[in-house]
C-alpha cells in the first residue's frame, strides 16, 4: 500500500496546531493533524493540546468556580447578602472543569469534521524527506508523508531531580486540576503564571497556601509598579509568597511533603499536604525527531527557526512552545495562522512586541510591550501615566477597587511602548493597548478617544491623559 501523501502535516493538536491544520484546510490543502493526546475518562484522542485539556481552560473553570465561592463567603455582605453555611463541593467543581474541556474537545474535531481536516491519534516521528510515521496506541503503524510539515509539539512540565512528580503528593499543573478535596496546607514551588493561579484557586477554598518562589523580585517579568500591587493584594488574601528562596529537598512522608529550601535567613523547612512543582516547562521534543530529520535543537532544547518559524529544512516548519519567543497559546495561534498563509504563498508575521500576556488571579494581571525597566534598559526616553481603580465609579460599583493602568509612550514620538494592568478585567482592556500599538497609536490617540461612562476602560483613558499630566480625575 502506498504511504498518504499530505499537503500539510501538522504534528500536534494544540492551540498552535489545530489552528495551523484548519487555516491550511481554509486555504485548500489536503491537511492532517497528529496528536496524542488522550482524554481524562476515555482514553481517546482529545485535541486542544495542553492549553484546553490542562492549562487555560480547565484553570479558568477552577478559577471562575472558586471566585464565585470566595465571593459568597467574603465579599457577598458588602451588597447585604447573607449566605450562612456555605460549602463547596470539590467533586462537583472538578467535574464541571472536566465537562467543559470535554465540551471543547468535541468542538475542535468538528471543526476538523467542517474543514475537512484528518485527525490522526499517535505519536508522530519526523523523519528525513518529510516522512512521518506515526505509532498509534493500539501499537498500529502508519507513515505518511507531506509537501509540508508544521511542527506543533508544545511544552511539559519541568520535574525538579529532588522533587518528582509522584501525581499524588507532589504534583504538576495537572495533577494540581485534580485534587479531590482541599489540601489544608498547599506548597507551590514558583511564583509564575501557574503558581499563582493555581495557588489562588486553592486558596479561596481554604487551604494555607504558601509560594515557595526563588527568585528575589516578585513578578519580575512585569512592569516593577503592577508587580508591587499585585504583590500587596495577594498578601492581603494571605497567600504567603516567600522570595529568594530556593527548595533543595521535597521528600513523601506517610501523607505529607517535607521540603528544604534555603533563604536569606539560611536554611527552612516545611510541611505540606500538596506540593505543586510550576517552575517553568520545556519544549517537547521527545522522539519527535529522527537522526536523519535535520532539524536542530537549541542548547535549551527548542528547535531553531528563524524569523518565519522555518527550521532551515525544506518544508519543515515550528510553532509554539516548542520554539522561541513566549510559551503562550495565544502566540502559537497566530504563529499557525502565519505559517499557513505563507505555505499558501500569502504574507504571514507575528509582532512579539504587541502579544499580550496575562495572569488570571484576582485581581488580574496583564501587559503587553516594554516595562519601565526595559525602556530604561535599552536607553529609551519615556513618560508614564497611571490611574488608580479606586478612583473609576464601576469599579467601586462593582467593589474592585484594586490596581491600576500605566501606560508608558516615547518621550520625544509618543507612540506607545507599553500598557501595565492590574485589576478586575484587565484580561479584556489590555487589548486597547495591544490594538493601538498596532496601529502605531500615541498616547493622545488614546487620550482623544472617548471612553463610555461608568466602565472600568476609563482607567486606561485616564492613564492615557496622565501620561501627559492632565488626568481629569486624579491629581497630577
Amino acid at each position: 500500500m502506498s504511504e498518504q501523501h499530505y499537503d500539510v502535516i501538522v504534528i500536534g493538536g494544540g492551540p498552535g496546531g489545530y489552528v495551523a491544520a484548519i487555516r491550511a484546510a481554509q486555504l485548500g490543502m489536503k491537511t492532517a493533524c497528529i496528536d496524542a493526546t488522550r482524554g481524562k475518562a476515555d482514553g481517546k484522542m482529545a485535541l486542544g493540546g495542553t492549553c484546553l485539556n490542562v492549562g487555560c481552560i480547565p484553570s479558568k473553570a477552577l478559577l471562575d468556580s472558586s471566585r464565585q465561592f470566595h465571593n459568597l463567603t467574603h465579599m457577598f455582605k458588602d451588597h447585604g447578602i447573607s449566605a450562612d453555611n456555605a460549602a463547596i463541593d470539590v467533586g462537583t467543581m472538578i467535574g464541571r472543569k472536566d465537562k467543559i474541556v470535554k465540551q471543547f474537545n468535541g468542538g475542535v474535531a468538528q471543526l476538523f469534521k467542517a474543514n475537512k481536516v484528518t485527525a490522526i491519534h499517535g505519536k508522530a516521528t519526523l523523519h528525513k524527506g518529510r516522512k512521518v510515521v506515526v505509532k498509534g496506541f493500539d501499537d498500529s503503524e502508519q507513515t505518511l508523508s507531506a509537501t509540508n510539515v508544521i511542527i506543533a509539539s508544545g511544552s511539559i512540565p519541568i520535574e525538579l531531580p529532588f522533587a518528582k512528580f509522584d501525581g499524588k503528593h507532589i504534583v504538576d499543573n495537572e495533577g494540581a486540576l485534580d485534587f479531590d478535596s482541599v489540601p489544608q496546607r498547599f506548597g507551590v514551588i514558583g511564583a509564575g503564571v501557574i503558581g499563582l493561579e493555581l495557588g489562588s484557586v486553592w486558596k479561596r477554598l481554604g487551604a494555607d497556601v504558601t509560594i515557595i518562589e526563588a527568585l528575589p523580585d516578585f513578578l519580575a517579568a512585569a512592569d516593577a509598579d503592577v508587580a508591587k500591587t499585585a504583590a500587596r493584594e495577594f498578601k492581603k488574601q494571605g497567600l504567603d509568597i516567600k522570595l529568594g528562596a530556593k527548595l533543595s529537598k521535597a521528600e513523601v512522608k506517610g501523607d505529607e511533603v517535607h521540603v528544604t529550601y534555603s533563604d536569606a535567613k539560611g536554611e527552612q523547612s516545611a510541611v505540606f499536604d500538596k506540593l505543586l512543582v510550576s517552575v517553568g516547562r520545556r519544549a517537547y521534543t521527545q522522539g519527535l525527531l529522527a537522526d536523519d530529520a535535520g532539524v536542530q535543537l537549541t542548547d535549551r532544547s527548542l528547535i531553531k527557526v528563524d524569523d518565519h518559524c522555518h527550521t532551515g529544512v525544506d518544508g519543515v516548519w515550528a510553532i509554539g512552545d516548542c520554539v522561541r519567543g513566549p510559551m503562550l497559546a495565544h502566540k502559537a495561534s497566530e504563529e499557525g495562522i502565519a505559517v499557513a498563509e505563507m505555505i499558501a504563498g500569502l504574507p504571514g508575521h507575528i509582532d512579539f512586541n504587541t502579544v499580550p500576556w496575562v495572569i488570571y488571579t484576582e485581581p488580574e494581571i496583564a501587559w503587553v510591550g516594554r516595562t519601565e525597566q526595559q525602556c530604561k534598559d535599552e536607553g529609551i526616553p519615556y513618560k508614564t501615566g497611571s490611574f488608580p481603580f479606586a478612583a473609576i465609579g464601576r469599579a467601586v460599583a462593582m467593589n474592585e477597587t484594586a490596581g491600576l493602568v500605566k501606560v508608558i509612550a516615547h518621550a520625544e514620538t509618543d507612540r506607545i511602548l507599553g500598557m501595565h494592568l492590574c485589576g478586575a478585567n484587565v484580561s479584556e482592556l489590555v487589548h486597547e493597548g495591544v490594538v493601538a500599538m498596532e496601529f502605531k497609536g500615541s498616547a493622545e490617540d488614546l487620550a482623544r478617544i472617548c471612553h463610555a461612562h461608568p466602565t472600568l476602560s476609563e482607567a486606561v483613558h485616564e492613564a492615557a491623559l496622565a501620561v501627559d499630566k492632565r488626568a481629569i480625575h486624579k491629581a497630577n
